[in-house]
């Protein structure tokens, strides 16, 4: 098999590619031929040596996977054999060859590439535990996506369109007329614009229902001011700690001095009728009967054409670190994947 390491922190260009023998399934697991890898911001944080979670360096990283099964371990039924499936790894995502648990694989659906497939778990649960399951999100309110481009932004807005509520989007410029034909019915330059000061224009003052930030710093204490009553504030990640490709102290520093660590306070959340909540797929992988109801909850959108993955580019495994390139550079309306 080929895989993806990250051999040691620093810019793209550290992700080298190897080869190993291939993987035997070992009791509970299914082998997994993969056809496409998701690549998450949170691989670029592993690499740039930010991302807490992060095992001992070397390492493949890589947490979602699309292809087909082809060996399974004891205990699993030998109808998952030849199955086209999408996966949830624990890191090592980054191969063309994976071992998985059965119970982080989900049979794709008639008509679901492996690309589309690998597009599914981070992006989708994340979405949904943001927008459905912590954010209430409810039709005829209003929902502020930051990074409305991203795999997050987009999995969000389609699933907030299908409830019934209307999307506000932060995105450069560029991006703003594909992300019009995804569904965003207003967007905000946010190299240009301030966010805080547009989005009361946008709704005259009323504040909105639902924000999903994973910028961090400042953005937290403007989107928190930019709550209606009954709002809620969705915190997913905190990229504004990675200004650069490599790790850079005064930027995280810089972070978290601008964090709100004295605004969410329990007097003022219940005096404003306001609520923060923070989301961490990565942090609920004892929580998996949970996350495949949330999975038969997408599939069924799937069905009804709501779900759709916007695959904005695939890079082929030897192009690694261009694919990490790409989006750093802020390029991608949609997911990135490697492909092998």
């Amino acid at each position: 098999m080929r895989q993806i390491w990250i051999m040691k922190a620093g810019a793209p260009e550290v992700l080298t590619l190897k080869e190993a023998p291939d993987p035997a399934p070992r009791s509970g697991e299914l082998r997994i031929r993969v056809e496409a890898s998701g690549v998450n911001f949170a691989d670029i944080l592993g690499r740039m040596g930010i991302y807490p979670d992060l095992p001992a360096l070397p390492v493949v990283v890589g947490y979602e996977v699309g292809g087909r099964v082809d060996a399974v371990g004891d205990g699993v039924e030998a109808a998952w054999l030849g199955r086209d499936v999408f996966a949830m790894t624990r890191f090592g995502g980054y191969a063309d060859v994976v071992c998985v648990p059965e119970n982080q694989v989900f049979a794709r659906p008639p008509g679901m590439s492996a690309e589309q497939g690998a597009a599914i778990p981070v992006n989708y649960f994340t979405a949904w535990q943001l927008v459905v399951v912590m954010g209430a999100l409810r039709a005829g309110e209003t929902m502020l996506v930051h990074s409305a481009g991203g795999g997050v932004g987009i999995a969000a807005t389609q699933i907030a369109k299908h409830i019934g509520a209307q999307v506000i989007g932060t995105a450069s410029t560029a991006k703003h007329e594909q992300l019009r034909s995804l569904g965003v019915d207003h967007l905000i330059d946010y190299r240009n614009e301030d966010f805080e000061a547009r989005t009361r224009e946008i709704m005259a003052g009323r504040g909105v229902e639902l924000i999903l930030d994973a910028v961090g710093g400042a953005s937290f204490k403007k989107g928190y001011r930019l709550l209606a009553p009954t709002g809620r504030l969705g915190m997913f990640g905190i990229s504004s700690a990675a200004t650069g490709k490599e790790r850079s102290i005064i930027s995280m520093l810089r972070t978290v001095a601008s964090m709100p660590w004295f605004q969410f306070t329990p007097l003022a959340l219940i005096n404003q009728n306001k609520g923060v909540f923070g989301v961490n797929l990565g942090h609920l992988w004892k929580e998996l009967e949970r996350i495949r109801g949330w999975s038969d909850s997408l599939l069924e959108l799937w069905d009804q054409g709501v779900v759709r993955p916007q695959i904005a580019r695939t890079f082929r495994f030897e192009e690694a670190a261009a694919a990490h390139h790409y989006i750093q550079d802020r390029k991608n309306i949609g997911k990135v994947l490697l492909v092998p």
